[in-house]
This record gives C-alpha cells, sequence and structure tokens, in this order.
C-alpha cells in the first residue's frame, strides 16, 4: 500500500542559495496543537535551519502559527524541534558539518501516513558568482527547449 503523501510547504529559494548534496527523510517531534496547524499550512521555514547536538538533530527558527482553536495548549511558535532519524543517518550528518561550508536545511515539509515529515537537505552555500552561473545554464536550457519546440512546429 502506497502512502498518501501531502506536501504542506515547500523551501524553493533552498535551491536558489545552496549546492544540495544529500537529502534525508525526518520525522518532527511535536506538541499539542501543532500538527493540526501544520495540516492547516500554518508554517514558515524560510529562515530555518538544522544542527547536530549531542548524537541527536534539532531544527532552529521554524515558525508553526498558533493554533485559533488551541487556547492555552499552544505552544511557542518558534520553538526547538527535535527531528526523528537513523542513527548512521545522523552520523554521516555529522561527519559533513564539521567540513567547513556544510548545514542542514529544511527543504520541504509534508504529512505522509499520517505524520508531519520533512525532507532536509545537506547543503552547502552559494557564491554569487555561482548564482549567476545557475540562472545562466537555466536560461540557456529554455533558449534551447524554445528553439527545438519551434523547429518541431515549422516540420
Amino acid at each position: 500500500m502506497t502512502d498518501h503523501v501531502k506536501l504542506i510547504a515547500e523551501n524553493r529559494r533552498a535551491r536558489h542559495d545552496y549546492f544540495i548534496e544529500d537529502t534525508y527523510e525526518a520525522g518532527l517531534v511535536l506538541k499539542g496543537t501543532e500538527i493540526k496547524s501544520i495540516r492547516k499550512g500554518s508554517v514558515n521555514f524560510k529562515d530555518a535551519f538544522a544542527r547536530v547536538e549531542n548524537g541527536e538533530v534539532f531544527l532552529y527558527n521554524m515558525h508553526i502559527a498558533p493554533y485559533e482553536q488551541g487556547n492555552r495548549f499552544n505552544h511557542d511558535p518558534l520553538r526547538t524541534r527535535k527531528l526523528l532519524l537513523h542513527k548512521k543517518e545522523i552520523v554521516k550528518l555529522i561527519g559533513k558539518t564539521k567540513e567547513a561550508g556544510y548545514t542542514i536545511i529544511p527543504l520541504k515539509l509534508y504529512i505522509k501516513g499520517g505524520f508531519a515529515k520533512m525532507l532536509i537537505g545537506l547543503a552547502k552555500g552559494k557564491k554569487i558568482y555561482d548564482k549567476r552561473e545557475t540562472m545562466r545554464k537555466k536560461t540557456m536550457e529554455r533558449q534551447i527547449q524554445k528553439a527545438l519546440r519551434r523547429a518541431e512546429k515549422s516540420m
């Protein structure tokens, strides 16, 4: 049986600002009304990042808006949340993040099989000239595709 996956939020800026070298699917440890707010789509992780501490991975700066009907059961919207990963994956992340320039960033947040999951990426920051080069390559690809479509139409 395949799990139904419902995309909640995506960090589109991540691929523009970083080279994504590896991705991991992680579970999220949530409290109380946070999952209801996530299901509603009240999430922002534009400035979010993850860090490995004491053999565990924690997510910082992810904003989950307080649930409207949550009243006193709501939690701090910017609290630090634990990410659930396999020990082997955490060991790999520890090794890579010790190298200069590597960071862990969230790419997607989705509901899979009733649970909130996050796709995190091991990323290396792009320099301005790298961003320009990426944009140049995309523009060239678009122009080639356009020329091919024109050539097909004329035949």
